[in-house]
């Protein structure tokens, strides 16, 4: 793909989870940033297609937060969060396959005729009349 590492920003904080007093004391988990519109390695087309794809993990400024905290050494959490954020740009550039429109078999069809005609003989035999025999 690309190198972005020169405009990535890693910013660490206590980590949740295992690790006992450990947890307590060191900063393991790695916020990893990545500013969008100031990207200089980023064309205005892949900047428009992560801002549409990947909306719901942008903050207001633009920035993409990826976050690690799984392991407990810090250094393990900014190479998973560097992968994360390749992962989702690298999902954020593909382009989606064309969905052809196709009918339902036959087979399907009559299934879920049938189906339907056993829950509404299933619902019949609930009705009041059916008690008053």
């Amino acid at each position: 793909m690309f190198d972005l590492s020169s405009e990535l920003q890693f910013q660490t904080s206590r980590s949740s989870g295992p690790g006992g007093q450990n947890v307590n004391k060191v900063e393991s988990k790695v916020e990893v940033r990545l500013n969008i519109p100031a990207s200089q390695i980023l064309n205005e087309e892949q900047k428009q297609k992560i801002q549409q794809r990947l909306k719901s993990q942008l903050t207001t400024e633009g920035d993409l937060v990826i976050t690690s905290q799984e392991s407990r050494s810090q250094g393990k959490n900014k190479e998973l969060a560097v992968k994360k954020l390749y992962a989702a740009l690298t999902k954020a550039f593909e382009e989606p396959r064309v969905r052809k429109a196709t009918r339902p078999t036959r087979a399907s069809t009559l299934e879920r005729l049938q189906t339907k005609r056993v829950a509404s003989e299933r619902k019949a035999s609930r009705s009041r009349k059916n008690w008053e025999d």
